[in-house]
């Protein structure tokens, strides 16, 4: 395959917008260091990685993994412990479930809460981006 197209690569990853995030995400780790599954010749690290995945020489599971670690910005995964221990310093402030992180909708929840209008809320918004002439 002397030349890359998009048909070609279409035909493994129908979608050309995951197509973009996966081989972009294939030349990243191509630049990090990971062996390409295919001889080199002179290409660019993006045009390697839509040769492989034109071939097929990728697991695409394994690139859609990598993408998600590479957008999380913090470990998804909290421990047990780490749970109990923020709930029983909530309890222990005399802080409600629903405050803890610093975010509180009981006050959502309540049924004498004023309810807002749809127009409420456009004037609202026209007020804050008013010009100021």
């Amino acid at each position: 395959m002397a030349r890359v197209t998009v048909e070609d690569c279409t035909k493994v990853v129908p979608n050309r917008f995951e197509l973009v995030l996966l081989a972009a995400q294939r030349a990243r780790d191509i630049s990090a260091g990971q062996e390409a599954t295919i001889e080199r010749d002179n290409d660019k690290n993006a045009v390697l990685a839509l040769r492989e995945i034109a071939l097929n020489n990728v697991e695409l599971e394994d690139l859609k993994a990598n993408i998600v670690r590479g957008v999380n910005r913090h470990d998804v995964e909290v421990s047990e412990d780490e749970k109990l221990t923020s709930l029983q310093q909530a309890q222990e402030e005399n802080v409600s479930e629903e405050q803890v992180g610093g975010l509180s909708f009981t006050e959502l929840e309540q049924e004498d809460a004023p309810a807002i209008t749809e127009d409420q809320v456009l004037a609202a918004a026209e007020d804050l981006f008013v010009s100021e002439d």
